[in-house]
Formats: C-alpha cells, sequence, structure tokens
C-alpha cells in the first residue's frame, strides 16, 4: 500500500466500556435477558452503574477498541468518534490516547452525556450489554477530519453507530473522501438487529466499501437467507473482500475466487466481550502491512483469542509478540 500517516483510521461511537462479572441472579433482578444488548436512558444507565459489582473501565465502542487494539499490535492509528465535554468524556480521551491512537474530534460542548456501555459477564463468559449513546450519535459530517481520513490506508466504519441519519451522511463523505484519495474502506456491520434495520442503506454503502467484516448471523441478516454459504456468495459479488466469523469454528476469507478458511486460536473462554473488534484489528494490522490473507487472518484469530481469555474488550497480553508470530 502507499505511504500513509496511518494505517487504519476508525470512526464509530465513543463509548466509555463498564464490566463486571455477575450471576444470573443479578441478571434476572434487573430485568436483563442473557446475551442480550438493550438500550438505555441516562436514569437507567446511573441507577445500573451504581448497582453492579467492581469493573473495569475503558475507553470503548466496536471501532475504538478496534483501533486501540491495532495500535497495541504495533499498528499506526486513529479514531473520530463524540464524546462530552464532562468527565467520562475525559477518560475516554485519555484512555484511548495513551492506547497510542490518535484521537483530535472536539468534544460535544453541552447536550447529551459521554455515552457508556454497562457489560455484566455471568461465569459462561456470555455477555449482557446496557448501552447508553449520549453524546457519541451526535457525530455527523462536520465531525469528519477529512485530511485524516485521506492520509489513512484504510477508513474502517463501525455499523452500530449507522442508526442517525446524520451520521449516514458522515459514512457515504468519509468513504468518499477516502477512495478519492486513493485509499481503502472497510465496514464492520456491528450487529444483525442494526442490519435489520438498515439492510437497504448498508447495501448501498457497499459500493464504496472495499472490505466488509461481519458475523455468521450479520451476513446472513445482510442477504436475508439463512444459509451461511448463500450469504458468502453474495456477499463475494457486493465486495472485493470479506473476512466472515462464526467464532469458535473460525473465519472465512472471500478474495475474488478464492477462499481461504481459518482456523479459531485456541482459547480459554472467559468473556467474549471484544472477539469481534479484535479479529478486525489484527486482520487490518496484518493487511496495512502487506501480509497476505491467510496471515490476517491468523493474526485476527490470535487477537480475538487474547481478548476472550479475561474481561474487558482488550487483550492483556503482549500484542506485539502476536504480531511477531
Amino acid at each position: 500500500m502507499q505511504d500513509a500517516r496511518f494505517d487504519i483510521l476508525g470512526i464509530g461511537n465513543a463509548i466509555v466500556d463498564v464490566v463486571a462479572p455477575c450471576d444470573h441472579g443479578f441478571l434476572s433482578k434487573h430485568d436483563m435477558h442473557p446475551g442480550s444488548m438493550r438500550l438505555i436512558d441516562a436514569a437507567a444507565a446511573e441507577a445500573l452503574y451504581a448497582a453492579m459489582p467492581p469493573g473495569t473501565e475503558s475507553s470503548g465502542g466496536s471501532a475504538a477498541n478496534t483501533c486501540a487494539v491495532a495500535a497495541g499490535l504495533g499498528a499506526r492509528v486513529a479514531f473520530q468518534g463524540k464524546v462530552a465535554q464532562d468527565q467520562l468524556g475525559a477518560v475516554f480521551r485519555h484512555d484511548i490516547t495513551a492506547a497510542r491512537v490518535h484521537f483530535p474530534t472536539s468534544p460535544l460542548a453541552g447536550g447529551a452525556p459521554t455515552a457508556r456501555c454497562l457489560i455484566l459477564v455471568t461465569p459462561d463468559g456470555q455477555r449482557t450489554m446496557n448501552t447508553f449513546l449520549g453524546a457519541c450519535v451526535m457525530f455527523d459530517e462536520s465531525d469528519l477530519l477529512i485530511a485524516d481520513i485521506e492520509e489513512a490506508k484504510v477508513t474502517y466504519l463501525e455499523g452500530y453507530l449507522f442508526d442517525p441519519p446524520y451520521a449516514q451522511a458522515a459514512f457515504v463523505r468519509a468513504a468518499r473522501a477516502a477512495r478519492a484519495a486513493g485509499r481503502q474502506v472497510a465496514l464492520s456491520l456491528s450487529d444483525p438487529f442494526c442490519v435489520d434495520r438498515h439492510r437497504a442503506a448498508f447495501l448501498d454503502l457497499l459500493a464504496d466499501v472495499d472490505i466488509l467484516f461481519a458475523n455468521e448471523a450479520e451476513i446472513c441478516s445482510l442477504y436475508e437467507t439463512p444459509d451461511f454459504a448463500d450469504a458468502m456468495v453474495a456477499a463475494r459479488a457486493d465486495v472485493q473482500l470479506a473476512a466472515l466469523t462464526q467464532s469458535e469454528q473460525g473465519s472465512v476469507i472471500l478474495s475474488g475466487d478464492e477462499v481461504f478458511a481459518i482456523a479459531a486460536a485456541p482459547a480459554k473462554l472467559v468473556d467474549s466481550t471484544g472477539a469481534g473488534d479484535a479479529y478486525a484489528a489484527g486482520f487490518l494490522t496484518a493487511y496495512t502491512a502487506g501480509r497476505d490473507l491467510p496471515a490476517c487472518g491468523r493474526l485476527g484469530s490470535l487477537a480475538a483469542a487474547a481478548v476472550i481469555e479475561h474481561y474487558g474488550a482488550r487483550p492483556r497480553t503482549d500484542l506485539r509478540a502476536l504480531a511477531a508470530q
């Protein structure tokens, strides 16, 4: 790839992640279904935060997690997303900057507070997510720093941010600016429910996407088929490169007529939070370094395995050592 200031530039929801262990009784007491993701308001967020067991706090959001892991793997990384001018906004900015991610987006002055995701993890490793979106959904075209996008090898777009119409417009502008500069665009579908809400818009966006990331449920939702093989055929027709994950079954990489099956790296599951984000980080780190596609998939699998062996969305292992493999 041609020279650039950044290897990866992520655009997505800027959220402070709070991850804590709990038992199923805690979920029942607070009317939560195991493994679900729900949106909550500010009052509910404050009440649940006060009731949660001790946990870890870090800058989060899907694309932000990908950016932090990629930086840990040695990639040059930037992130664009919206926080408020408040305490949690300062926590997010300090944490992601400490992870060696360039974060120049101006904070929201007034209005909604910084977003937070309260994640409860049961002993079986399943995550139950409660998200207050706050300021992060206020991201729009005016927040795009086009000069940075033009200086990134790959601009990585987070599907979770696709709900607000002004964010959709920002995605389109960012993708077209990247491609006009001779760069590439990657998109993560993020969640099958997100795909269900915006299927037509996602399919339209694929015209400006080079690399598609999705798990089996997401890609099947996009193409409205229960058959993963049929979804793969459809994806191959729409994008030049797709990396499709299947949890413990590993991943499948599609590039033109080529298909690469990548085994999942061995891991003891403690918390699945951030596995897909870490996979994308590993894949894109290797990809922007010019590695072949099987190597990209292997580093993605290694990064995902590193993150699921403990609570939270960031690996605690030596990421540079993973990249060296």
